[in-house]
């Protein structure tokens, strides 16, 4: 092959050199080399005739095909040979990765453009209580049963899905502030552990009992008893959970927990609890930090305050039972008699919940008091945590089918329903 090829070269050089050596290369225009030059003419007319015979290829030759050899050789080798490593080779692989990266920011684009709909959405009367995310995944899965998946932007949907996620999660660690929860919610804190604990049990019994499908169960079951959306995305990896049944999770956790926020500002009046034990009852019983702020904004500000402090507790006991969850995997793998096999699924450290526990430090003992930032940019900055966890749950909500849903999830969704009220009935007496 000639080694003055080289893949920076402009196609037309490229051609030209395959040409040149393939019938002698003509430095001087003596009589002798007229022939020769002949000869090259012809040859190079040759190509130019096939490549013009077939639109879209190179020189003729497309892939999985091979172009009639036309005489000539390079070095023992056919000339079709050599303009299908050289030629095809060379410039495809410039093609794709100028394709790869377009893809790559078009998934992302996507992304962003459904996202930032969902957000507005989010802010329509009704829909407010539902929120951005659910109806980001909502729009996701309708958008995948009508056009199906957009197999073109897929590495930037993909990089959504794992990257920003992960990112996002990071982020949410702001939100945590551990010094509130350590100095004035471990009375809260012991409440907090019986509900994660009798969450996961109840809902891993009632799946066993009803033989619902174990990995969705299990990620509604954490969902319920943690932090929502934010801990199935969170311990997904670390379980490793389809990307399907995360989406399928975070969609029913929203759903579902909106549902129960609006029950519990229906039922207030009708309870016998001061706004302090109404915001401990919500804040230790429902799922999401925005299901605890509706349900208990009707209780005033000691009552909002009460029952942010008793959510936080459970965020808070994310990162030891993520810890716990990696232990059991692993100890679940290595049980495995096939050490290739073992291998192969050992779970991945996830490093995304140092990130999660770094930045409910800073925010926590340095935000606030070495570094002072104004509440509008806080604010911001939860935003932002929003909508890249949107923009993440939209590449998941992707993958699902309604089809799959509705084999899949209706006896989960069942199980989460009974666990949430089961959970609200035993928060009720620990308040």
């Amino acid at each position: 092959m000639n080694r003055n090829i080289n893949s920076n070269m402009p196609y037309k050089e490229i051609r030209k050199e395959v040409l040149r050596e393939a019938t002698g290369e003509v430095v001087k225009e003596t009589p002798a080399s007229k022939p020769k030059e002949r000869q090259q003419g012809s040859q190079e007319l040759a190509f130019q005739q096939q490549e013009q015979a077939v639109p879209g290829t190179i020189l003729g030759v497309t892939s999985g095909t091979t172009m009639k050899n036309t005489g000539g050789t390079i070095g023992g080798t056919p000339i079709t040979a050599t303009l299908e490593t050289t030629l095809g080779t060379t410039l495809e692989t410039k093609r794709g990765k100028q394709s790869g990266w377009l893809r790559w920011c078009g998934g992302l684009a996507f992304t962003f453009i459904i996202a930032l709909i969902s957000y507005y959405l989010g802010k329509l009367p009704g829909l407010d209580h539902v929120g951005a995310l659910a109806c980001a995944i909502l729009i996701a899965v309708i958008y995948r049963q009508f056009a199906g998946y957009p197999e073109a932007l897929r590495p930037g949907i993909q990089f959504a899905s794992k990257k920003l996620l992960r990112f996002a999660i990071i982020l949410f660690g702001l939100k945590l502030n551990m010094d509130v929860v350590l100095h004035q919610g471990l009375g809260l804190l012991a409440r907090d552990v019986v509900t994660i604990l009798f969450a996961i049990g109840a809902t891993l019994l009632l799946a066993k009992w009803l033989k619902a499908d174990m990995s969705l169960s299990l990620l509604l079951g954490i969902g319920t008893g943690v932090c929502g959306a934010a801990a199935i995305a969170a311990v997904s990896p670390i379980v490793k959970a389809k990307e399907e049944d995360t989406a399928i999770g975070a969609g029913l956790i929203a759903l579902v927990g909106t549902l129960f926020a609006i029950a519990y500002t229906v039922v207030r009046p009708f309870l016998p609890f001061t706004p302090v034990e109404y915001g401990t009852w919500a804040g230790i019983s429902l799922h999401e930090i925005a299901h605890v702020a509706l349900a208990g904004a009707p209780a005033g500000t000691d009552g909002l305050a009460i029952a942010l402090l008793a959510k936080l507790g459970r965020v808070f006991l994310l990162v030891p039972l993520s810890f716990v969850l990696l232990f059991w995997m692993n100890r679940k793998n290595n049980k495995k008699q096939i050490p290739s096999a073992n291998a192969a699924s050992k779970i991945e450290f996830p490093w995304f919940l140092i990130g999660f526990i770094l930045m409910s430090l800073f925010g926590s003992y340095v935000l606030g008091q070495a570094i002072t930032l104004p509440e509008a940019i806080m604010n911001d900055i939860s935003v932002v945590t929003s909508f890249l966890l949107s923009m993440a749950m939209i590449g998941l909500g992707l993958n699902v089918s309604l089809k799959d849903v509705r084999s899949k999830a209706m006896r989960p969704l069942l199980i989460m329903v009974i666990v949430s009220v089961l959970l609200s009935g035993l928060a009720y007496l620990m308040v």
